[in-house]
């Protein structure tokens, strides 16, 4: 009898290490980190029992065995073998295989021949035992393993799956003890759903008894098997820590504290590690492993693997099965267009914007005098410069490249795009500079026709002001002849007819516009230019504060006459009751009876003059003030903090001690034009929004004429249809009849897209919805836990420093002087800005709407904040800094009983404010 280690013939590991031994053969074989370990081969527990059972007693126990006797006769069984005596080659064996893991503490291990098998594991039907010492007590605990063979659980396993009760026998494992720090368990296929894609991690303080046990709420962490990449991490209590017993065998446990409770037990390194772990280990079975694991001093240990049983069949999705599409790339970002487009958006608002930007930019490139057989080429893919994908709206980004190209300076251009939008990563230089908008079949035609585009393009940055001045004077005459008409009395066959012809008038004259945009780039890009060369040690956020367009921007404009409700309120007793006390639908009527007339006429004043305003204001099937104007007395509940000074005169003043001269005279010119170029966008931004007022009257009244019409149940089921069967119904081309049908089919997959998470940026091959992109992109169900990190990092927007409690929310609250935290904004969020300190948005950029509002108004603000929504929760005390960028968590716990009541509303939100790009396991 001999016992068998890591250079023993692989024959004999095979014959009498049992399956645990046998893989941590292979394991150690294989150059994997395991503790020193040893086998007691089956051959001793053989000749152990044959010498017990001479009479026969052990075979005549068993054949007694029924579900009623089990366990008397288990423990019957028991008894013997712990009492037996050792052969003295027997007690040899076990005094060498203690010996070679050097006469330490060791956990003692059953080895079974069944167990760990791909079909069967006999998973916790034998026995193992942690932290024994001595060689007295590990012969004792052998037996113990061998007597598990016969236990009350593993009998009445061997019932259930109509085994023999005798079963082939135990051998057991004698391995280095390590007292973790931390330890757990990891599959490499997601063990629920039976993804390969998938790895999963679970993670405790101290021994993995815990875990095992099911004693301990460990964390839990889901990675993407091919790159290691977090899908998502979910937060255990983990208020107990098993620990090695120092003075006998076995373990202690003890409470973990609450710091080390609130944050992940593992470190971004010690997932990486366990990534590379798994997938080696993977290789080596060739099959999904379920590995046990454990970190000491920063070393990993592998203490064990074995087969993952009873895997799911449908381990990929049938798409999946065809093997990696070869079709083109595509980058997809939802960068700031989430601040037009928010979470889930209705087919008639996506195919409505899709077809806008597609006509718009057609438009551009013919301001720009691009010729007409670039044009027909640009054809096939203007009209896709956004995608859809579970009800989201995303940039098609290697088009917006393509679009910037066709002005000048694309290489500035394009990198200031990547920060004005806000897009998650760069671009790579070889990537970029491969994308055209068009090409051309002789090098002398193309630099002839790209003359003359630079040409009329520089025309339109110098006259751009005149430009947007004419296009403002037309805009408002078209508007109130298409705003001032009750579309509720016309037949829907002539409303139609106007909504076709707001399209052709505005569309056509907004295409040059766009010009504007690349004149933003163009500034501010020459802003950063000028900072980089002449103050290199400026801070980040001077290149937007410099360029903000000042306290006459017209967006600002509905925040003050807000703030200037808010102030009624404030100072009148009854009138504040009413407001916070009232249901917003019954407020009106309640001032009304209340005699607060003059009120009143300020919110209707409000409403007739920004009443097109509201929470995703370019989502059409939202409605506005116009038709709910109780949403307004919701966004009247704030007050009026004390402000910081305009970010425009710390600006100054950074610009007054560091830049005088001609360098100065020269800076001026440039931040000037910087300056009046985000002021005509913003004005042009709010046409914009007046105009998709419009549009969303005339189609709410088309809705209307078809429920009318019986062809939908509900006038807002139209927002249901997209827009090319809108106009089908009316153009009598529909290719739907059934359009009641339609729209249940679209109302139930809404509710199966409001159950995903989804990724900010992904890419995909192909066609999009197959072969497992948006899958393996990250559209699952769940939602991310924070992971105890103390400081988050973004884009400096506002300078200033704020030390005050987070309100994490997904729509705009009264935060009372507390830092607004949310996922994106859109600019019905202005009317929020006058009740913060200051601002973190975990989406967007420095040139979102809502950011040029709030430096406007002081507020110090942080964009682009990974995480942000994640790991902060209301009540959690921050100091922001908006000049670097930093936020620090100085309190990881809700503070007060508030800050704990809120916490319960933000769990509740933060599934509805992120795209949901993490999953709960």
């Amino acid at each position: 009898m001999r016992t068998i280690v890591d250079d023993s013939p692989p024959d004999e590991a095979e014959r009498l290490a049992g399956g645990k031994g046998k893989n941590l053969y292979q394991l150690s074989r294989n150059g994997l980190h395991v503790p020193r370990w040893a086998v007691v081969g089956l051959d001793v527990f053989e000749e152990f029992i044959a010498s017990l059972d001479a009479a026969g007693r052990i075979e005549n126990l068993l054949a007694e065995v029924t579900q009623d006797n089990v366990s008397r006769i288990s423990g019957q069984l028991a008894e013997s073998i712990e009492s037996g005596e050792w052969s003295d080659e027997a007690a040899a064996a076990v005094e060498d295989a203690y010996a070679h893991v050097g006469r330490s503490r060791v956990a003692v291990r059953s080895s079974a021949v069944e167990e760990d098998g791909a079909e069967l594991s006999f998973a916790g039907q034998f026995a193992t035992f942690l932290n024994v010492s001595g060689l007295a007590e590990v012969k004792a605990h052998v037996k113990r393993c061998w007597a598990s063979a016969f236990s009350e659980r593993s009998l009445q396993y061997r019932l259930r799956h109509g085994l023999p009760l005798r079963g082939a026998g135990i051998a057991v494992v004698v391995q280095d003890m390590v007292d973790s720090e931390r330890s757990g368990v990891m599959f490499t296929a997601h063990p629920v759903t039976g993804d390969r894609r998938q790895y999963v991690i679970s993670s405790v303080y101290g021994l993995g008894e815990g875990l095992v046990s099911g004693a301990v709420d460990a964390d839990t962490v889901v990675l993407d098997a091919a790159t290691g990449a977090v899908h998502d991490t979910v937060l255990g209590d983990k208020q107990e820590r098993y620990h090695s017993d120092d003075t006998g065998c076995g373990y202690r446990v003890s409470e973990v504290l609450p710091a080390e409770r609130e944050k992940l037990s593992l470190e971004p390194k010690d997932v990486a590690r366990l990534h590379e772990a798994g997938a080696r280990i993977a290789a080596v079975f060739d099959t999904p492993q379920d590995i046990e694991w454990a970190f000491k001093d920063d070393v990993l240990w592998i203490l064990q693997a074995r087969p993952i049983t009873a895997l799911p069949n449908a381990v990929q999705p049938p798409e999946a099965e065809c093997g990696p599409s070869e079709g083109e790339a595509r980058i997809w970002d939802n960068a700031n267009i989430i601040e037009s487009f928010s979470g889930i958006v209705s087919p008639l608002t996506y195919s409505f914007a899709a077809h806008v930007y597609g006509k718009v930019y057609d438009y551009y490139a013919r301001g720009l005098r691009v010729p007409r057989t670039a044009l027909r080429e640009m054809e096939e893919w203007t009209p896709h410069m956004l995608g859809y994908f579970h009800g989201r709206v995303y940039y098609n980004l290697l088009n917006w490249y393509r679009m910037v190209r066709i002005a000048p300076l694309y290489t500035l251009n394009r990198k200031v795009l990547e920060r004005a939008i806000g897009v998650e990563e760069p671009l790579d230089d070889e990537t970029a500079e491969s994308l055209y908008p068009y090409t051309f079949s002789s090098s002398l035609r193309g630099r002839l026709s790209r003359a003359v585009t630079v040409a009329a393009f520089v025309r339109r940055f110098l006259t751009m002001n005149r430009s947007v001045e004419r296009f403002m004077a037309y805009f408002y005459k078209a508007y109130e002849e298409f705003d001032n008409v009750d579309y509720d009395a016309m037949e829907g066959q002539d409303v139609y007819r106007r909504f076709r012809a707001l399209e052709k008038d505005l569309l056509e004259k907004w295409g040059p516009m766009q010009t504007l945009d690349a004149a933003i780039l163009w500034s501010i890009g020459g802003l950063a230019l000028l900072h980089r060369r002449w103050l290199p040690n400026a801070p980040e956020w001077l290149t937007w504060s410099a360029a903000s367009p000042g306290p006459q921007v017209e967006s600002i404009e509905p925040a003050r006459a807000l703030a200037d409700l808010a102030l009624a309120v404030r100072d009148d007793a009854e009138l504040g009751r009413i407001i916070q006390e009232t249901p917003a639908a019954d407020t009106y009527q309640a001032l009304r009876e209340g005699g607060h007339t003059a009120f009143l006429a300020s919110v209707d004043a409000y409403i007739a003059a920004y009443g097109y305003r509201s929470l995703d204001e370019l989502k059409l099937e939202v409605p506005d003030l116009r038709e709910e104007p109780s949403s307004l007395f919701a966004m009247v509940r704030a007050a009026l903090p004390e402000v910081n000074a305009p970010p425009g005169e710390q600006a100054d003043a950074y610009l007054d001690a560091h830049l005088r001269g001609p360098r100065r005279l020269l800076y001026d010119v440039v931040r000037r034009k910087a300056q009046s170029s985000l002021y005509n966008r913003e004005r042009l931004r709010f046409c914009r929004t007046r105009a998709f007022g419009s549009a969303k009257r005339m189609l709410r009244a088309m809705g209307r004429d078809l429920a009318r019409m019986r062809a939908i149940d509900h006038g807002n089921d139209v927002f249901f249809l997209r827009l090319e069967e809108l106009r089908g119904a009316y153009e009598s081309t529909t290719a739907h009849t059934d359009l009641r049908g339609l729209v249940e089919l679209r109302k139930r997959q809404r509710g199966e897209d409001e159950q995903l998470s989804a990724p900010s940026r992904f890419t995909t091959r192909g066609a999009a919805y197959w072969r497992g992109n948006l899958e393996q992109a990250g559209f699952v169900r769940g939602t991310a836990a924070p992971t105890g990190v103390r400081e988050l990092r973004g884009t400096p927007s506002c300078p200033g420093v704020v030390e005050a409690r987070a309100v994490v929310t997904d729509t705009p609250v009264e935060v009372d002087g507390g830092v607004l935290v949310t996922y994106r904004t859109d600019p019905g969020w202005v009317a929020a800005l006058p009740s913060a300190s200051a601002l973190v948005i975990e989406r967007g950029s420095p040139l979102t709407h809502v950011a040029i509002v709030a430096r406007e108004l002081g507020i110090p603000t942080v964009v682009q904040v990974k995480g942000a929504v994640t790991e902060i929760a209301t009540g959690m005390r921050l100091r922001l800094d908006g000049g670097t960028g930093a936020i620090t968590l100085l309190e990881n716990t809700p503070a007060g009983t508030d800050g704990a009541a809120e916490t319960a509303h933000t769990k509740d939100t933060r599934s509805a404010m992120r795209p949901r790009h993490d999953r709960e396991a």
